[in-house]
């Protein structure tokens, strides 16, 4: 429990921070503009390229990714479901649907992991997958989703590799998964880059909370119940049931997997929705409650399953 506390305690400081530094105005009108753009286009590739290319890439056929990518796609797909039948609009349902089943595997994941399950490697199969598989994905759909000229088939085609997280992700596997080793003064650079992309999310996150209105209210209201409801409750409880039921994962392989889902939404869905223009509000709204409600959550699987 404790590991939980001091997760949740540090990402609400660093949050808590951006909301102090946009009440004061201290980056003036285009700061929470620049954080974003700086994570998106600089930052989050630079980190997403350094874990990934000195990640043990075994883990992508390991049973606990099995389940960590179904779930994901049990919870996301309802969503989807949902956003066709209400008329939410692909962009939209597109960042619900991440909001329903990413989990926030990084900056929360990890401290979760290290002090929670003891060892922060087990996060790696969800962080992987998100990386590899889920984030390119959704960034083309956002892409190929958006207004205007999108040219001609075969440069649609290539949206991922124009795409700067989605380059970052599959570069450091394509160095992992070859057995290279980047040399330090290529590496150490690109790390320090990286370690700015956590805190500028957050910081742009809590500039975003600056003259807002209360979640759960206007229209993103049940987008946002629902993803809030599919992340905290849904995924938990999907990963739970495979696990235990078809996968047979006992003790503490059952703990890992189930902890993991019940994880919340990512920080950095927001610096996704925030860049293309879409689901704003709905990024915040979800990943603000489900972060809150997720304390409980979290709590309850470590007492119960551990």
């Amino acid at each position: 429990m404790q590991g939980v506390l001091t997760g949740f305690a540090v990402i609400a400081v660093v949050i808590g921070v951006g909301y102090l530094l946009g009440r004061g105005g201290h980056l003036g009108d285009q700061g929470r503009e620049v954080l974003t753009r700086l994570a998106f286009h600089v930052a989050s590739p630079a980190l997403l390229f350094t874990t990934l290319a000195q990640a043990d890439l075994s883990v992508v056929f390991s049973s606990r990714l099995l389940v960590t990518a179904l779930s994901t796609v049990a919870v996301a797909g309802l969503f989807v479901v949902a956003g066709v039948a209400r008329g939410w609009g692909v962009g939209r349902t597109t960042i619900g649907a991440l909001c329903s089943g990413y989990v926030n595997s990084g900056n929360l994941g990890i401290p979760i992991a290290v002090y929670v399950l003891g060892d922060a490697s087990l996060v790696a199969p969800v962080l992987l997958f998100q990386l590899v598989g889920v984030t390119p994905l959704a960034v083309t759909i956002l892409d190929l989703s958006g207004e205007g000229d999108k040219g001609p088939l075969w440069r649609r085609l290539l949206t991922p590799l124009r795409n700067p997280i989605a380059l970052g992700s599959l570069a450091g596997v394509a160095v992992a998964a070859a057995g290279l080793r980047v040399p330090s003064p290529v590496m150490d650079p690109l790390t320090l880059i990286g370690n700015m992309s956590v805190p500028a999310v957050l910081l742009a996150f809590g500039i975003s909370l600056c003259g807002s209105t209360m979640p759960l209210r206007g229209p993103d209201r049940y987008p946002v119940l629902l993803a809030v409801a599919l992340k905290s409750v849904g995924q938990p409880a999907v990963a739970w049931a495979l696990a235990a039921g078809v996968f047979g994962l006992r003790g503490a392989q059952l703990l890992d997997v189930v902890v993991t889902s019940a994880l919340p939404a990512a920080q950095n869905l927001y610096t996704y929705a925030s860049t293309y223009g879409v689901g704003e509000r709905l990024a915040r709204d979800a990943i603000l409650v489900s972060t809150v409600v997720s304390v409980p959550v979290l709590v309850g699987v470590a007492a119960v399953l551990g």
